[in-house]
């Protein structure tokens, strides 16, 4: 399990993130770049880093699923995720 301070200002990074968006967007297109770089730094989608839902795993993170690889294979081997199999040949 992940530290759950790590989590949380992951969590408030994805905030920011999503407060800024539009801004962002408009100052991109204006071409406004030192108006831009004033806007907080965690305003920036750069900054964000995948977590798994279930710890807050940083790594090993499988996108289409949002857990990681260790979660992925527990709840494959309980049939918890529909349309996966343990391969056997």
């Amino acid at each position: 399990m992940a530290i759950k301070s790590k989590v949380a200002k992951e969590k408030q990074r994805r905030e920011m993130v999503a407060k800024y968006a539009e801004r962002r967007r408009e100052l991109k297109k204006n071409g406004e770049y030192a108006l831009l770089h004033k806007l907080p730094r965690n305003a920036s989608p750069v900054r964000l880093r995948n977590r798994c839902e279930v710890t807050g795993r940083p790594r090993g993170y499988l996108s289409r699923y949002h857990v990681s690889r260790i979660v992925f294979r527990e709840l494959a081997h309980h049939g918890q995720i529909p349309g996966v199999r343990k391969a056997s040949w």
